[in-house]
């Protein structure tokens, strides 16, 4: 059996679903990876997968269902997060900072440079011409990498914890701050990063992803919503508990999916009334802890640390239009096409 069946097969196998919306999420391919999958990107059909001890992995997603990996580059230290953009990939790689991937033959990942940081590389994001790199106790570098080949750091702000998840929108930039919550950082001067407001959250912050005047923390104990239309002074709008430890998270189309642990999976949450309580409406618990989700071109990219990655289908349709109107699944069949 190929390594892409045999992850598919035990994804099928350990599949304990609940669906409230209409194949919500549908589990469509998976394969494995031979480290342990803690982040996803997704660029141009393909997925790039941080697998720690074994680097960076390109899969070909272009048929979801098949998913296939074609190229793979070794990194120095522990592959964390990942970006991609404009051909190249961003590896957060631990101990030895951030490095960047030449992705334009998707076959053949090359490294082309990369630039120390003075801790731990946990997440990285790309914005135009910077990498903003959540670097654990060194707060938050920001890495000119407008010549791949040669990125240099332009700046830093320190956090009160361990910056492990960042995101940016609009000139600012969201760290997920361990025990400090999520900490917003006026960006708009890549040379002098300032904070400029706060918000504590109950739980540990792990990861952050930003859609609108909206902030998704993924807090350990559950997802935090966060209001920063006012960046200055951001405010959690909801709330909702989860099962596990809540590590990655990725909002679209008014649902944020999020990677929930060992014993959560993955995570489906409505958000779509971000004043009110949101509601989860969905749930895969996969083989093993799932850590990082990216969402692309109408599937949801999973990482999982002991099964690779994982794709399913974006959530819509009717509540319980497949006739389940109780709730009991008990009838219900997982079938990957």
């Amino acid at each position: 059996m190929s390594r892409r069946l045999f992850a598919a097969f035990g994804f099928l196998l350990n599949l304990v679903a609940v669906n409230v919306w209409a194949e919500c999420p549908e589990l469509v391919g998976a394969v494995d990876t031979p480290g342990g999958a803690h982040g996803v990107a997704v660029s141009g059909g393909y997925a790039y997968v941080s697998d720690d001890t074994e680097g960076l992995r390109v899969i070909d997603v272009s048929t979801p269902s098949a998913p296939l990996e074609v190229g793979f580059v070794d990194t120095p230290s522990y592959a964390y997060g990942v970006a991609v953009s404009g051909g190249y990939a961003y590896v957060a790689d631990a101990w030895s900072g951030l490095r960047v991937i030449d992705v334009s033959t998707p076959s053949a990942p090359a490294e082309v440079g990369f630039v120390d940081t003075p801790d731990f590389a946990h997440g990285v994001t790309v914005a135009g011409a910077y990498a903003f790199v959540a670097d654990r106790y060194a707060g938050l570098r920001v890495i000119d990498v407008s010549v791949p080949s040669a990125p240099v750091e332009v700046g830093y702000v320190a956090m009160p914890d361990y910056a492990s998840g960042v995101a940016v929108s609009g000139g600012y930039a969201y760290i997920a701050d361990f025990e400090a919550g999520l900490r917003v950082i006026d960006v708009s001067v890549p040379s002098a990063p300032v904070e400029v407001g706060f918000v504590d959250t109950p739980g540990i912050a792990w990861g952050v992803a930003v859609s609108g005047d909206y902030a998704y923390v993924a807090d350990g104990i559950g997802l935090r919503v966060i209001d920063v239309s006012v960046p200055s002074a951001p405010v959690e709008a909801g709330f909702i508990d989860l099962p596990d430890i809540a590590y990655g998270v990725a909002e679209s189309h008014d649902f944020a999916y999020v990677a929930d642990g060992w014993e959560g999976g993955l995570r489906v949450i409505d958000v779509s009334t971000p004043s009110s309580a949101p509601v989860e409406v969905g749930f895969v618990d996969t083989p093993g802890s799932a850590a990082g989700v990216a969402v692309s071109g109408g599937y949801v990219y999973l990482a999982d640390y002991d099964a690779g990655l994982a794709i399913f289908r974006e959530c819509s349709g009717p509540l319980f239009s497949d006739g389940f109107e109780s709730g009991d699944t008990g009838a219900w069949s997982a079938t990957v096409p």
